[in-house]
């Protein structure tokens, strides 16, 4: 199969992750909770009348990146999968008929979630609401785990069980991943994916609600669904043969040949 650029892969995260503030704001509220700092029996006796919780920043920030390595860990294990599969079909049928299928399956995806973002066609909502009902049931095991004893090693594996929860624009990209025929290039397109949209969930774990609302803004959304939306319509026009190659090929997700 032919080789997939991880530039525009990143990019597409990187707008895509406006998304993010949305559908995973909940998420990363509750694994950015403070802990409560467990007090020395020394210090139990002049209580305050109501608990206080502090936090230092470093903590915060080890537990920010502990949570989205865990994510994208699940991101790269999807994307093998992905990769390996659509490889192993590749080879047994040696059609490169199959190889363009994926290709203009993978453009028409970027051409769906742009619409998304930007409130024009919501057929990928139908994704969202079934991993809004899942978070539902998992909010509650998340908030219990999440407690004072959270080490590194328990956020990554919350992390690593959020990048499992359904999501349009992940489901998006793993067909992307796909394109590359091998576990390994499915795993590295999951990886620069997940490090385009790392930016703002860790923004998110800072800043919270007050860049979710910023996201939130049609404004926003409108600019970065039209950027996803470009890429799409320029792989499709490429894969019709209505685009040269040349740096064209550097915008696009990978070769339709």
């Amino acid at each position: 199969m032919s080789g997939v650029s991880l530039f525009p892969v990143f990019l597409v995260g990187l707008a895509g992750s406006v998304h993010c503030a949305g559908m995973c704001g909940g998420i990363v509220g509750a694994l950015s909770l403070p802990r409560p700092r467990q007090p020395t029996p020394a210090l139990r006796k002049p209580a305050f009348p109501v608990p206080v919780h502090s936090v230092t920043a470093s903590a915060s920030l080890a537990w920010i990146g502990a949570y989205n390595a865990g994510r994208m860990a699940s991101y790269m294990t999807a994307g093998a999968l992905a990769g390996g599969l659509a490889g192993s079909a590749a080879s047994l049928a040696s059609l490169p008929a199959l190889q363009a299928g994926f290709y203009w399956a993978a453009n028409l995806m970027l051409v769906a979630l742009g619409l998304f973002l930007m409130d024009a066609w919501r057929g990928l909502a139908h994704v969202e609401q079934a991993g809004q009902a899942l978070w539902r049931h998992l909010a509650p095991l998340l908030r219990r785990a999440n407690g004072a004893r959270a080490g590194g090693g328990r956020m990554f594996a919350l992390g690593a069980l959020w990048g499992w929860l359904p999501c349009g624009m992940v489901y998006s990209v793993l067909v992307t991943a796909m394109l590359s025929g091998s576990a390994l290039g499915g795993a590295g397109v999951m990886l620069a994916f997940g490090l385009g949209t790392l930016p703002m969930l860790a923004a998110l774990g800072l800043a919270g609600g007050r860049l979710r609302a910023l996201m939130a803004r049609r404004t926003v959304r409108l600019c970065c669904g039209l950027a996803i939306l470009a890429f799409g319509i320029l792989g499709l026009a490429r894969a019709a043969g209505g685009l040269p190659a040349g740096w064209m090929h550097e915008l696009c997700l990978a070769s339709p040949a």
